[in-house]
């Protein structure tokens, strides 16, 4: 891994002072945590909690340096390949060969894409819910409000790669803010029953095992990876600056997310008692609802609206990045073209792919189907198969990646690996 000191002994000009942090870091930092942060942050202290808090201590632990480890890997991996610019799609035919291109391609795209419908759905819902609960206002008709919603987002998108990070800028720092002052304000209500909770060992192990997926998932910003790396291809020239810059980033991102999401979720868990979260579990709502409904607090019932609005939004820009970028890559296989070949094309492919997405989120949207969760967890196995084994796969196998050999953190991300996709499937057919 390139250390400050090389990064000062670089010739190129544009690297002088790359061991700095700057606003292009910065913004990246921002829209990876954006990316990670969803909805689900509304739901995790009830799923992470209810196991009690000493395994949660150790969740803290284990949980920076899974996210930050494997998102490095899947990184290092984008940057692996002997043409600067390919995307995450093109990687992985140039190493694995056209078929299994074609099949990590497709399974990349549809491990995503249900994702994106759950956030196009989702935020319909929130601001409907939020205009009929808290403002008295009657409910809009859903198809119209749905398609001035997501054709917003999608919009935003077509602007450009600089005023998207804009906009998450935006979108993140109020829901830092928030998130932070509300696990504050939450202190004077601490109480010492989850501390009084001890597991056995037994009880440890399985609680961790059920836990991790839930973590591994709430704090996932593979999808905007690939389009991250390409960023700092562009932003950096030099492959190692880029790759130094992407690691120091992601470091920041993972950093950021174990601080203020945790502390939010320890917050929320030691002002509740056990049997709270397992009421919480049963009524299955968010955990800013519950605790307005347990303290009759009309602040938190405004801002669970606020947080959920604000995380959805942000993460539908990382989501919509991987989709993208999976539609994009299926297509051009299945034509068999490079995407150097379409660079005259890129803005109407970008155009189709846009309408492709509305038409599809604003269907779903209109429908509010009930089935969406499971469709989300069906593409589970397979970000946790694309985030922690197929870099560690590669730099075992791919001779690009072979100066990655021989280090614990590979062990570390193979073993938290299995053990999410090991519960997400049980889960499944359970």
């Amino acid at each position: 891994m390139l250390n400050e000191q090389t990064v000062k002994e670089s010739v190129c000009p544009i690297t002088k002072r790359s061991n700095h942090w700057n606003k292009f870091d910065i913004a990246w930092v921002l829209n990876l945590f954006g990316t990670a942060v969803g909805a689900g942050v509304l739901f995790l202290p009830i799923n992470a909690g209810k196991g009690g808090f000493w395994p949660l201590v150790i969740m803290t632990i284990i949980v920076g340096p899974m996210t930050y480890l494997a998102h490095r890997g899947l990184a290092r991996f984008v940057l692996s390949s002997s043409k600067s610019g390919s995307d995450i799609t093109e990687v992985v035919e140039e190493h694995f060969g056209k078929t299994a291109g074609k099949l990590i391609t497709l399974l990349y795209f549809f491990a995503i894409f249900p994702i994106l419908l759950i956030y196009g759905n989702g935020i319909t819902n929130t601001v409907d819910s939020f205009l009929v609960n808290q403002l008295q206002m009657p409910s809009p008709p859903r198809f119209l409000l749905s398609l001035i919603l997501i054709g917003s987002l999608i919009g935003i998108f077509l602007l450009g790669e600089k005023v998207v990070l804009k906009v998450t800028e935006w979108l993140v720092f109020p829901l830092v803010f928030i998130l932070f002052a509300l696990s504050v304000y939450l202190i004077p209500e601490w109480n010492t029953s989850m501390l009084q909770e001890v597991p056995t060992a037994k009880e440890f192990l399985l609680t961790l095992w059920i836990t991790i997926p839930v973590l591994v998932f709430s704090f996932n910003h593979s999808p905007a990876i690939s389009s991250f790396v390409l960023s700092q291809q562009r932003q950096y020239k030099v492959a190692d600056i880029a790759e130094y810059h992407a690691s120091k980033t992601l470091k920041g991102t993972a950093t950021i997310l174990l601080l203020f999401v945790m502390f939010f979720v320890f917050s929320c868990v030691l002002t509740l008692t056990p049997e709270d979260l397992a009421l919480a579990k049963e009524q299955n709502i968010a955990i800013l609802s519950f605790l307005a409904n347990k303290f009759d607090n009309p602040y938190i019932s405004y801002l669970g609206p606020l947080v959920a609005f604000l995380a959805i939004t942000s993460s539908f820009f990382g989501h919509y990045m991987g989709a993208r970028e999976g539609l994009l890559g299926l297509y051009l296989k299945l034509k068999g073209e490079k995407s150097s070949q379409v660079n005259a094309n890129s803005r109407h492919l970008n155009l189709v792919a846009a309408l492709f997405f509305l038409l599809s989120l604003w269907g779903v949207a209109i429908i509010n189907p009930s089935i969406l969760g499971l469709i989300e967890s069906l593409g589970g196995p397979i970000i946790a198969m694309i985030l922690f084994i197929m870099p560690m796969y590669a730099i075992r196998h791919i001779p690009a990646m072979q100066r990655y050999r021989g280090r614990w953190s590979n062990v570390f991300v193979v073993i938290m690996g299995f053990v999410a996709i090991s519960n997400i499937i049980y889960n499944l057919i359970a």
